[in-house]
């Protein structure tokens, strides 16, 4: 039996709807102070529906995005998090031309791996290898 979309959901249930492991929510929640699970007697997370899409939005910032821990932190300062959630729900999040925890790690590492096939390169031709 399927639970409702208004249905809390435990740690468990929460990490396989977003396609996470529970330490991975439990990590969050110690970097990102607007996650904060509902926790009952013993410590038992539970994670409303807007919490769960306030971590969808984490994640797809984090793996999908290419954004940093302190870049998804400096977007939730700025935006507040009605904002942060909405803006990236409607579309992808872009970054200006200047450098920032909020660039992709992926476009620094294309630089960067550019940069170390280029010297390289510059080696093996001193080296006598091209």
């Amino acid at each position: 039996m399927a639970k409702s979309a208004e249905a809390f959901r435990t740690i468990s249930e929460a990490a396989d709807e977003l396609g996470v492991a529970q330490h991975v929510l439990r990590f969050w929640e110690t970097k990102f102070t607007f996650v904060r699970p509902m926790k009952r007697a013993g410590g038992r997370r539970f994670y409303r529906p807007s919490d769960i899409e306030v971590l969808a939005t984490v994640r797809r910032l984090l793996h999908q995005e290419g954004y940093t821990i302190k870049g998804v932190q400096k977007l939730y300062r700025e935006n507040g998090l009605k904002a942060f959630v909405l803006e990236a729900q409607e579309a992808p999040l872009t970054n200006g031309p200047d450098p920032s925890p909020m660039q992709p790690v992926s476009a620094s590492l294309g630089q960067a791996l550019a940069d170390l096939e280029a010297a390289k390169d510059r080696l093996d031709k001193l080296l006598g290898r091209a």
